[in-house]
């Protein structure tokens, strides 16, 4: 960790930087895989000149690999909520679309994290920070992809056919001009892309991260960051007092990588 003023001791390495202001205020936290370069970026940005004018120092934070710096930066901003960050604030409440088999269809539900849980239910599509956005998500897809917006729960039953049916956007389960067995199989396809998916693993993984000699290793559970150990300190950096809870920021970060394997993945003894 380096705190300075001279962007030219800033590394060329992966990691988080921050902007302080007066009083140690944390200003803007951001990643990059190089430090030096990415901060030189901000003194460019004419957009940027009130921040810049604020800023009394720049802290950077070194880590083993670009998965190691998305986590930390996710973290740091929730924690610290600096300034002229938005991106990643911590989000109160997480709306998903639950899919429900039942024996006359597939029935679409709002749920969110109070009564569902992320990574652990089955059958939830997208992560929204309201059900008003969940609900126009649905909306979209129902004209993308001609569904019904009877069966979807977006209007009131209709023996006429609901709106996009009479506007030739539907079509045409709530007439019986198409089958719901084929209707509710459109309806999955266009939901597979907002899947969320359940954790994979039995507990909890550590995510390995190496460059030459330094090895870091993120523990994750059910998509929530548990804390970085850190073999130049032989301990953890950090240890969150949620470290099961399931965190969307944490999730779009580790998704491919864990279920692509990218990275080593390493089980945890119990």
């Amino acid at each position: 960790m380096t705190g300075v003023l001279q962007v030219s001791d800033l590394p060329r390495a992966p990691g988080v930087y921050v902007f302080h202001g007066e009083g140690n205020l944390p200003l803007y936290i951001g990643k990059s895989i190089d430090i030096r370069s990415r901060v030189q970026s901000h003194l460019r940005n004419p957009d940027e000149v009130r921040m810049l004018s604020q800023t009394r120092r720049i802290e950077a934070i070194e880590t083993a690999g670009e998965i190691g710096a998305l986590l930390l930066e996710s973290q740091m901003i929730k924690t610290q909520s600096p300034l002229y960050n938005q991106r990643l604030r911590r989000v109160k409440k997480l709306c998903s679309l639950q899919l429900i088999d039942e024996p006359d269809g597939s029935k679409v539900s709002w749920v969110d994290d109070q009564t569902v849980q992320p990574g652990i239910t089955p059958d939830l599509f997208g992560l929204f920070s309201s059900r008003k956005a969940a609900k126009d998500k649905l909306q979209s897809l129902a004209q993308q992809h001609r569904l019904c917006l009877q069966l979807l729960g977006l209007e009131p039953a209709n023996q006429r056919g609901c709106f996009g049916w009479q506007t030739k956007q539907c079509a045409g389960a709530c007439t019986g001009h198409e089958s719901r067995a084929d209707h509710d199989r459109r309806l999955r396809d266009a939901l597979r892309d907002l899947q969320v998916h359940t954790w994979p693993f039995a507990g909890a993984v550590d995510v390995v991260e190496k460059r030459g000699d330094w090895l870091q290793k993120h523990r994750i559970h059910n998509w929530g960051y548990a804390g970085t150990w850190c073999s130049k300190r032989n301990d953890f950096i950090d240890k969150h007092l949620n470290p099961t809870g399931f965190d969307a920021d944490c999730y779009q970060i580790l998704l491919k990588p864990v279920l692509l394997q990218t990275l080593e993945i390493q089980s945890i003894s119990t």
